[in-house]
């Protein structure tokens, strides 16, 4: 067994903390039950590229529990838990990933676990696929590739619409049971509950501008609105411009916004969103928050420049001075937010996404006449996960 981890004995407190999950994560188990019937997973090599914190560990470990040999990093440094990277190390799992780590040492551990040539991999960004067009060797196994966010969804159709996707991928954010979920419920929930805790403010009564009014971002905005804040959105979407208007939020360009807004969220997967002719106009107190996948969409060079060095006030809070009036505040260094300065996602919520992801994996998996492409989850896996989970609650419909 191999690994690259920051320290083995702090495994004891990651696997409490994975335990606390086991528990809430009624559709995993479910149908980690039906599987292990299958023995689908038996003898197979499964790689994940995925936010390392105690429920994707969860599911880490069930995979594991299914026969497979699992080879797993984090797709964001920064939201890597290193108490859990020992825990999984200590349950047989390869686990190549510390907090922080360098973008050299980033890359490393991605080529560690493609090394292993797995037959079926789940991906958060799509960097694991990429890395798989660019070494086709540690390819050969592939049954399939099933990708868990918009950024890596959207990166996998653009290839597709090229030609250059030369693996089947499954787009799991395209889901249902995904975005209606996950990406609203669950993104609106542990953003807020991240900066909460990280500033201790309010935030009833504050300008909350969101950027983005994809489902990300009407999560962050239904929660800000139903907790007291002020939303005001950002969009290039005008039909997302005009639901977020008649959801009773205000609409207008970001720099009109940069000059209103006390909390500053953004949701939307592209580079540069909030730049320095934001950052030059903001208040001072003004908080700066990303909740996209990459820590790319708060220009934090373009800030440094402006400002120079920040200063560290409180846990993963830097403050950055403007002028000798203002300050801004960036939270997290720009990371994802719900995971980087949080404990990421509801247990519940990462239940509906991991049984999706275990389903989906079984279904490549099961299905080797897979040709490349992009293909969206099955309508059958799509609904199974969402019965699952209301027959685990005890809920039953009209047929």
């Amino acid at each position: 067994m191999k690994y690259s981890i920051r320290d083995i004995s702090l495994a004891e407190s990651g696997q409490q903390n994975i335990d606390w999950v086991s528990k809430w994560m009624k559709v995993v188990n479910r149908l980690a039950e039906k599987f292990n019937a299958e023995g689908t997973f038996q003898g197979k090599r499964i790689a994940l590229c995925i936010h390392l914190e105690a429920k994707t560990a969860y599911l880490a470990q069930t995979i594991r529990r299914l026969g497979a040999d699992v080879w797993i990093t984090s797709s964001n440094p920064l939201s890597t838990k290193d108490e859990v990277c020992a825990a999984l190390a200590k349950e047989d799992i390869h686990v190549f990933a510390k907090h922080g780590a360098s973008e050299k040492e980033y890359w490393s551990y991605i080529d560690a676990i493609t090394s292993a040539q797995p037959h079926a991999v789940v991906d958060d960004g799509g960097d694991i696929c990429n890395y798989l067009h660019e070494h086709p060797d540690y390819a050969v196994n592939i049954a399939g590739i099933c990708e868990e966010t918009t950024t890596g969804v959207n990166r996998a159709r653009r290839m597709a619409a090229k030609g250059l996707l030369k693996y089947p991928s499954l787009g799991i954010n395209d889901a249902l049971s995904k975005y209606l979920f996950d990406n609203r419920y669950g993104t609106g929930q542990s953003t807020w509950t991240a900066i909460a805790h990280l500033t201790n403010m309010t935030i009833s009564g504050k300008t909350v501008v969101v950027a983005g009014y994809g489902w990300c971002g009407r999560g962050v905005a239904n929660i800000a609105s139903g907790m007291g804040a002020d939303v005001i959105i950002t969009e290039i979407d005008p039909w997302k411009a005009l639901e977020a208007r008649m959801d009773g939020c205000r609409v207008m360009p970001m720099l009109d916004a940069a000059r209103q807004g006390d909390i500053f969220i953004t949701t939307t997967g592209e580079e540069n969103i909030l730049r320095p002719e934001h950052f030059m106009v903001m208040k001072d107190g003004a908080f700066l928050a990303n909740a996209g996948h990459f820590n790319y969409e708060i220009d934090v060079p373009g800030l440094k420049k402006i400002a120079g060095d920040p200063v560290k006030v409180r846990n993963e809070i830097e403050e950055y001075r403007i002028d000798s009036n203002r300050s801004i505040y960036l939270l997290a260094q720009g990371g994802i937010i719900n995971i980087a300065g949080g404990l990421g996602h509801p247990v519940e919520i990462l239940d509906l996404s991991f049984g999706l992801q275990l389903a989906s994996l079984n279904y490549v998996l099961s299905h080797p006449e897979l040709k490349p492409g992009y293909y969206p989850v099955p309508r059958e896996i799509d609904e199974l996960v969402v019965r699952e989970r209301l027959m685990a609650d005890g809920i039953f419909i009209d047929e």
